[in-house]
């Protein structure tokens, strides 16, 4: 039986019904509406204080006054809450709060060089609204190139620590690309390297690489970038089911060496809440042996096969020499790169790399481009 308070609010069983400044009318539940009371909330910490968990008995609203400053509630345990209009407005549809990081994808294909976002390093140490630029550029295309780096391990590290904090690996915080004489990985190597994602078989691979080049006067060895939300999406256009598997099946990735034996298992295709395509995970050289049914194979490998060769493409592929001076930064759970041989007696090539993590770099962009709530 439900209690009118008066016009505009009506009491409920679980909670109350209210008359919004926009005409329409949105519920609440109790329980919420009490957790999310604005005295809830530490003002200096920024974290919530009060614990709903301590509640003797559930929540119910005694008295309510809806003015044109907001809705104010008296609750049986006594204590007196007051809600502004634009709060309750925003959280009436049950929607996810806007995300100013959560900007729209989008893809490329292999004339993107030409276009891709370009930042001066000594501009991004002086400049904060520079730096939410870049990482605009890497929210919406998943790549840009830095220039002007300085020749210094430093160099890079003040890079990094504009957008978030290194994020080690097994591989350590910091990795040197070049010719090893024992190596352990084949980016050690003057070899080709095949089109890949970066250590797959971390549970979690980092989200964002850095790539410093230092030196590189060697014959060939250019570098090959795609963009793997755009190859996933012409998938799911030519081959749903192909793109079915591959979105929804976790194969086994490895690396293993005398040290560390690290596994994981991973879609290949990944998908946000929505079905959208966020990224892609592949690495035929750290992909382990498929301990999958073997008639799902018959339908697996070769969806997996298409998705390998669409990666070969000219149609995705960007080939081009990265100098030194430049750092290429791209997220890694969404850029597929490679790299073709080169004559290691032909120059020097040398590359310092290191990640970062996605969720650290969008932080960094909603403190830059949006108020707090706490201001």
């Amino acid at each position: 039986m439900n209690i009118a308070i008066d016009t505009s609010v009506v009491l409920s069983e679980n909670g109350l019904t209210v008359q919004l400044a926009s005409g329409r009318t949105g519920y609440f539940n109790a329980y919420w509406l009490r957790d999310n009371c604005p005295t809830s909330f530490d003002s200096q910490t920024r974290e919530r204080t009060f614990d709903i968990f301590h509640l003797d008995a559930a929540p119910k609203a005694q008295s309510t006054e809806l003015t044109a400053d907001g809705l104010t509630v008296v609750w049986n345990d006594g204590h007196r809450s007051t809600y502004p209009m634009d709060f309750l407005e925003r959280y009436a549809k049950g929607e996810r709060r806007q995300d100013p990081a959560n900007l729209p994808r989008r893809a490329w294909f292999s004339d993107h060089y030409a276009n891709i976002a370009k930042f001066s390093q000594p501009k991004l140490l002086a400049d904060k609204a520079e730096v939410a630029r870049w990482i605009e550029a890497l929210l919406v295309e998943g790549v840009a190139i830095v220039t002007d780096m300085p020749d210094s391990d430093e160099g890079l590290t003040e890079t990094v620590r504009l957008i978030g904090h290194v994020r080690p690996t097994f591989f350590g915080e910091f990795f040197d690309v070049r010719t090893h004489i024992k190596p352990t990985n084949l980016a050690y190597t003057a070899k080709a390297l095949e089109m890949h994602t970066d250590t797959p078989a971390e549970d979690l691979a980092p989200g964002m690489q850095f790539l410093h080049c230092r030196a590189n006067s060697v014959e060939g060895g250019r570098n090959l970038f795609l963009d793997g939300v755009a190859v996933a999406n012409d998938l799911r256009k030519e081959d749903p089911e192909a793109f079915r598997l591959l979105s929804e099946t976790h194969i086994p990735y490895y690396c293993e060496h005398d040290h560390y034996d690290v596994r994981s298992l991973q879609r290949v295709i990944e998908l946000d809440e929505y079905g959208a395509v966020t990224g892609v995970t592949i690495s035929q050289h750290m992909a382990d042996i498929f301990d999958l049914p073997q008639q799902f194979l018959d339908a697996y490998y070769p969806a997996f096969c298409k998705f390998g060769r669409m990666l070969q493409s000219d149609k995705y592929m960007m080939r081009f020499r990265l100098n030194a001076t430049e750092c290429i930064v791209f997220d890694n759970h969404r850029i597929v790169h490679g790299r073709a041989a080169y004559s290691a007696t032909s120059g020097e090539r040398y590359l310092r790399g290191c990640y970062s993590d996605r969720g650290e770099m969008r932080s960094t962009y909603r403190a830059m481009v949006s108020e707090s709530r706490f201001k």
